[in-house]
């Protein structure tokens, strides 16, 4: 699940053309009172992944152990979704699917198997379509940092990867040498804290910039921010605690975190009730 999750534009320096990205305005968010029932595919949904384009969103079902794609008429418009009939079984690898993120190009596709403690690499033949998907036999385990992990981010550029631990309420820093191939990732011994602000992380966000993560969890129902005064370093980052956005007077057991390419829209997951929710963030 998504669920938080990083979009095309990459490292400094390396951004490709497209929207620009503007950190949230959480402070000032507001429900758009718009949101999308996923409870015909699965009634554990529990990451949320979206196309680079905001055509199409992808939710993990815990209840079936699959990933589940929707087409979105309208961009980035929750009202406009429809289930595609698109899905992956993730069962042979994980009994407890996590969250999801797929790669910039929409060619590959990263899972977070919580029973296994693992990231768990699948190749796509026809970008975003995930019933083309198929698991590489590639994995890396994160066990020895993050118990029980829930959630995992890439730079953009596929040579640093993040994961989020439950249990420990801590993101990890991990380096590719060789770009998106989870197969050479090892630990840096960087990690930021969040357990001040959620007791129950479930879901990250990596902004684009690499200058900011969002969490959120379903102990406070709360989105949070932490700066990063060294863009992608994960041991630099600090609490903003003027940027935080309550979310419990609409949903609670929040699952999953995701943001339109500019920022300026939030979505989440709601385990309670089967929903995808949608928020203006600017």
């Amino acid at each position: 699940m998504s669920i938080a999750r990083l979009m095309q534009m990459g490292a400094a320096g390396n951004v490709p053309s497209g929207p620009v990205w503007t950190d949230p305005d959480l402070a000032n968010a507001s429900y758009d009172s718009v949101s999308f029932s996923v409870a015909g595919q699965d009634s554990v949904p529990l990451g949320l992944a979206i196309s680079e384009d905001g055509s199409k969103f992808y939710v993990t079902g815990n209840t079936n152990d699959s990933v589940f794609q929707y087409n979105l008429s309208s961009p980035w418009d929750i009202t406009t979704a429809s289930y595609s009939g698109n899905s992956l079984s993730v069962a042979a690898q994980d009994g407890s699917p996590f969250s999801i993120i797929f790669k910039t190009d929409g060619l590959k596709m990263y899972l977070v198997g919580s029973f296994t403690d693992t990231i768990y690499q699948y190749s796509l033949t026809t970008a975003w379509d995930i019933s083309t998907a198929s698991y590489d036999s590639v994995s890396f385990s994160v066990t020895s940092q993050a118990s029980f992990p829930v959630d995992v981010a890439f730079k953009g550029d596929g040579t640093k990867m993040y994961v989020l631990g439950n249990t420990v309420d801590t993101i990890f820093q991990y380096a590719l040498s060789t770009a998106w191939d989870v197969s050479t990732a090892s630990y840096e011994s960087k990690s930021l804290s969040v357990t001040s602000q959620e007791a129950s992380p479930t879901s990250m966000f990596v902004s684009p910039t690499g200058s900011a993560v969002y969490i959120s969890g379903n102990n406070n129902n709360t989105v949070y921010q932490y700066d990063l005064s060294t863009a992608w370093d994960i041991s630099t980052g600090v609490y903003n605690a003027a940027q935080t956005f309550s979310v419990g007077s609409i949903s609670v057991f929040q699952y999953g975190l995701n943001f339109k390419s500019d920022g300026s829209k939030m979505y989440t997951v709601s385990l309670a009730s089967d929903r995808i929710y949608q928020y203006s963030t600017a």
